[in-house]
C-alpha cells in the first residue's frame, strides 16, 4: 500500500478520492500512467521519482507509458 500524502504529484492526481487513504501499489502505478499529462515533472521529489521507477519496474516492466 502507498500512502498519497508522501508524494505530492500522486496526492494532486487523487483529486476525486481520499487522499489521505492508502492505496495498493499498482493502483498508484496506473494513475500516474493514466494521467502522466497532469503530473509536474518540476515538482516531483526524489523519492517520489524513485517510486514511480520501482512501480513501474513492478508493473510495467521498467517502462512507465507517459505518451497519450
Amino acid at each position: 500500500m502507498i500512502d498519497p500524502a508522501e508524494f505530492p504529484e500522486l496526492q494532486a492526481l487523487l483529486w476525486s478520492r481520499d487522499a489521505a487513504r492508502p492505496i495498493p501499489a499498482e493502483e498508484a502505478f496506473a494513475l500516474y500512467e493514466r494521467n502522466w499529462r497532469f503530473v509536474d515533472q518540476t515538482r516531483l521529489t526524489a523519492r517520489e521519482e524513485l517510486i514511480i521507477q520501482d512501480l513501474a519496474d513492478k508493473f510495467g516492466h521498467g517502462i512507465l507509458l507517459t505518451a497519450g
